[in-house]
């Protein structure tokens, strides 16, 4: 059994029913898959911003509807924790200048520490993080 984790473009193409990571996610239930609390950080601090910016009472209506409908998506998974070794991996990472976003290199960090399989469209960043397995599963 192998342990992989969404990134957050992942768990929204999940959330969106993209054929290929469903039909991937089918072929994946013996294995744990989760997602880390940098992609809860990134979802819900995406539906803050989209709370901020509605103007309209139909649209503050449909964004904190959209909003509570995710928080109970987000619920149903098991998420890993960006724990004290994490952020110390995080931090080598960083020194390294692998030219990778911050967040992507959180989950990189985590995915490292948990011996997971990133499950990403970003191959091309994850895998210039040493150490980082990852896999594109929208194909």
């Amino acid at each position: 059994m192998s342990l992989y984790v969404f990134d957050t473009d992942t768990l929204t193409l999940f959330g969106r029913l993209h054929p290929a990571v469903v039909r991937n996610v089918m072929l994946h239930l013996a294995d744990d898959i989760r997602v880390t609390a940098v992609t809860v950080e990134e979802q819900v601090g995406g539906w803050y911003s989209t709370i901020r910016a509605a103007r309209t009472p139909n649209q503050i209506e449909d964004a904190y509807t959209r909003f509570t409908d995710s928080i109970r998506a987000l619920a149903s998974w098991d998420a890993l924790p960006f724990t004290a070794a994490a952020v110390q991996r995080y931090q080598d990472l960083l020194r390294r200048r692998l030219n990778v976003g911050g967040n992507d290199l959180r989950i990189a960090a985590i995915a490292i520490e948990f011996g997971a399989i990133v499950v990403t469209r970003n191959l091309r960043d994850f895998r210039r993080v040493p150490g980082v397995l990852s896999e594109d599963w929208s194909v």
